[in-house]
């Protein structure tokens, strides 16, 4: 496949994550409202959907190992669709809540393939310049999906606003059919072996090139997550703006995540991978530390809070890109049960922020800015230590 055909494939295919959590933030208050449901169970159609998406990785990264990339996006995106349209007819929060965690499943099957494809095609420094330009089209999916999430959620409700992710699904299957083409060369028959499994595992969790992205690509994500999951909250409720002013302010963090990514590639071409991480992580510190000072100091406004969390948002598009292709970097035999197992721990730690948040928003801007300051301070030293220490990866297969 041509480089360009492989990029927006994987922005297709990863987009498929923004898609699902982004467009439908706007209308969590009146998805509440209409299905009478609590601050937690509501939730949990964000923290049910990643973790099922976590777990469910496991399972996939080696399935991909052993039958191919191709099959297993294949079988996702339309067990994905069936899933998507299932939410949009769901007339309870316990129902809704059962297809988001089915609809996480089968998105872990075509994420986890599709990031397996960038270490099937291409060496780690390559790699991670590839994963970049496809996380600049999944920026413009995340800019585009707020906004489009509010107007929907405002003027015809949450319904429309899922009915638009199953077609976006629909769409990705008819194009993975169409011209996506099988990239891995050497199948392993006995990667679904349960020995093997926990063998390959352990090799990678032992791996510390593995740790040291792996850690840096959990603790970007839990910031990100820790904003997702209360920005709704935050800045409906709380600071009392508009569904389509909230899909805006999202939208602008998307465009600050697409700079990200290009400056990603210009930091990693002049001055190395070493430099670029460490510059993202004193990024990122910054935002949860003027978040914690203009919340203590009860000087938070709408405006602040978004400006404040643009130097981790612009971080996150140097993490992300680096951290995923880091991580697989070492194991060109195994990619998919590497790319598995980061894209679990990220979950997991996903879901235990989503966890604590449902327990602890309280009408405040206190779970947002102590949310943002523990992942940013965790990403922060990751970059300044494990990174410095194990960043080139050494092939481990």
């Amino acid at each position: 496949m041509p480089t360009f055909l492989v990029i927006l494939l994987l922005s297709l295919a990863i987009g498929l994550q923004p898609v699902s959590t982004d467009l439908y933030l706007p209308g969590l208050p009146g998805l509440a409202a209409d299905l009478n449901a609590s601050v937690s169970m509501v939730q949990y159609t964000l923290t049910g959907l990643l973790l099922a998406f976590g777990v469910s990785q496991l399972l996939w990264g080696p399935f991909s190992d052993k039958v191919g990339r191709r099959p297993i996006m294949l079988f996702g995106l339309a067990a994905y669709s069936l899933a998507a349209i299932a939410c949009v007819l769901s007339n309870s929060i316990e129902t809704l809540v059962f297809w988001r965690v089915l609809q996480g499943a089968a998105m872990g099957a075509v994420i986890t393939s599709a990031r397996a494809v960038v270490r099937d095609l291409y060496q780690p420094l390559e790699g991670a310049r590839i994963m970049s330009k496809a996380m600049t089209g999944l920026g413009v999916l995340a800019c585009t999906s707020p906004p489009l999430g509010g107007f929907l959620s405002q003027h015809w409700g949450w319904q429309v606003a899922l009915s638009s992710v199953a077609l976006y699904a629909v769409f990705t299957l008819g194009m993975v059919a169409w011209r996506f083409e099988e990239s891995i060369s050497t199948r392993n028959p006995d990667a679904l072996h349960f020995p093997t499994m926990l063998r390959i595992w352990l090799d990678v969790l032992r791996h510390p090139t593995f740790r040291a992205f792996a850690l840096l690509s959990l603790a970007a994500y839990g910031a990100l997550f820790t904003y997702l999951a209360t920005s709704s909250f935050v800045f409906i409720q709380v600071l009392h703006l508009t569904g389509l002013q909230l899909g805006w302010i999202l939208s602008s963090m998307s465009v600050v995540y697409i700079c990200g990514t290009i400056v990603c590639r210009y930091l990693l071409r002049h001055i190395g991978m070493r430099r670029t991480i460490a510059l993202a992580g004193a990024s990122s510190a910054l935002s949860g530390s003027v978040l914690c000072l203009m919340v203590y100091t009860d000087t938070a406004t709408a405006t602040g809070l978004v400006l404040a969390m643009y130097p981790m948002i612009l971080a996150h598009g140097i993490h992300q890109p680096i951290g995923q292709s880091g991580a697989v970097g070492p194991f060109p035999l195994s990619a998919g049960a590497a790319s598995a197992l980061n894209g679990f721990l990220m979950m997991l730690a996903a879901f235990a922020t989503g966890a604590w948040l449902g327990t602890s928003i309280d009408g405040t801007l206190f779970p947002l800015a102590h949310g943002v300051a523990f992942w940013s301070s965790v990403l922060a030293l990751t970059a300044w230590t494990l990174v410095q220490w194990h960043g080139e990866p050494r092939t481990s297969d």
